[in-house]
């Protein structure tokens, strides 16, 4: 009989205003891990080496989306946990969050169009060796959906070559991006790798019945990494 996998720990971070924690909670779930709840105001994260930034209106996204966010009190363990090497992954609401908190490059603006986008969308797997693509293919395409006002990923042509050199743009939007960003740009790393961004929301596609499951090999990818991680890295005791 073989021994069943560890279930790797993956803390899902809830500010005020976050409406997909569970949903990702959930999906993490479903492909293996364990989703451990962490408050906004916690200071020190739970024994994880991964947190996942879930997608919702932090803060009612005043000033900024993810704008007060940056400030709260779990973000400096989210901090100390990237610089570590561990895993942390912004969904929508989460990517705001990590641009404003200086974790990924660029920054995310008000769409293009000015109005709300809801749909599924094409995306093209532009890396598939990051923690968080390991379960795709170079050139793969993708189809999950969207649901943004401030979706539009922004930098300067500078940066966007330097992200390209570095080869930083994990997600590409196929065809007509839905929100303007600059290159097409869906999802972005960090220039280790170990922390990740992105507009579209893996979480909803998970199960056939959504239309796609395509997400499951985004979170799948992350569930995977952090097993290695753990194995990796003693918990603490």
């Amino acid at each position: 009989m073989s021994t069943p996998e560890p279930e790797p720990r993956v803390g899902v971070v809830t500010f005020p205003g976050s409406n997909d924690d569970r949903d990702a909670a959930l999906a993490l779930e479903r492909l293996g891990a364990q989703a451990i709840p962490v408050w906004h105001a916690d200071r020190q994260l739970p024994d994880v080496r991964a947190v996942v930034l879930p997608g919702g209106f932090s803060y009612g996204d005043y000033l900024r989306a993810g704008a007060l966010a940056r400030f709260a009190p779990v973000m400096e363990s989210v901090r100390a946990l990237a610089a570590d090497g561990g895993l942390v992954l912004g969904i929508c609401n989460g990517f705001q969050v990590l641009c404003e908190a200086g974790l990924l490059p660029g920054a995310l603006r008000p769409n293009q169009s000015l109005s709300f986008v809801c749909r599924d969308v094409a995306l093209t797997v532009e890396r598939a060796d990051t923690p968080f693509t390991g379960r795709c293919t170079m050139g793969q395409r993708l189809s999950i959906p969207v649901k943004h006002g401030e979706g539009c990923f922004f930098a300067d042509p500078d940066l966007i070559a330097e992200l390209e050199r570095s080869g930083q743009i994990v997600l590409r939007y196929e065809g007509e991006s839905p929100n303007g960003s600059v290159a097409g740009i869906a999802g972005v790393v960090n220039a280790d790798g170990n922390v990740m961004g992105l507009m579209p929301h893996p979480e909803h596609a998970v199960d056939a019945l959504t239309g796609s499951t395509d997400g499951a090999l985004l979170l799948g990818s992350l569930v995977d990494a952090t097993r290695r991680v753990e194995a990796a890295v003693p918990a603490a005791v």
